[in-house]
């Protein structure tokens, strides 16, 4: 029972390590976009360049280490909760404006993961 417990305590942990990491990554695409309104190899574009690439370097060693410890299956159909993350990161930082169907269209991905997630227990 206390194995049990421990290894349901232990998933949690990597479970909120990935949805984290799913947040951060998100943000390399906000980055993006900041660098492509400014002009190609300006310093603003530049730096928010960099950022992006180190968005992606610190990722690719956190998703290592985050499939070696919750299954694939549900680490990668946690990936699409990024879609929520961009509607809200498009609200924030570039003033769009939310859609029936954006709202409709992300309650169909998070029940979708939430589905998968839950057949992987």
């Amino acid at each position: 029972m206390k194995m049990k417990r421990n290894l349901i305590n232990s998933k949690s942990k990597y479970f909120v390590f990935l949805h984290i990491e799913l947040l951060i990554l998100s943000l390399s695409g906000v980055c993006s976009k900041l660098a492509a309104q400014n002009e190609f190899l300006s310093f603003k574009f530049i730096f928010w360049y960099a950022l992006v690439l180190a968005n992606l370097g610190v990722y690719a060693i956190v998703w290592q280490q985050i499939i070696k410890h919750l299954p694939l299956t549900t680490a990668y159909a946690n990936k699409a909760v990024g879609i929520a993350w961009g509607i809200l990161w498009g609200v924030i930082f570039f003033h769009e404006q939310i859609s029936w169907n954006m709202i409709v269209g992300a309650i169909i991905v998070i029940a979708g993961v939430v589905m998968v997630v839950k057949s992987d227990e």
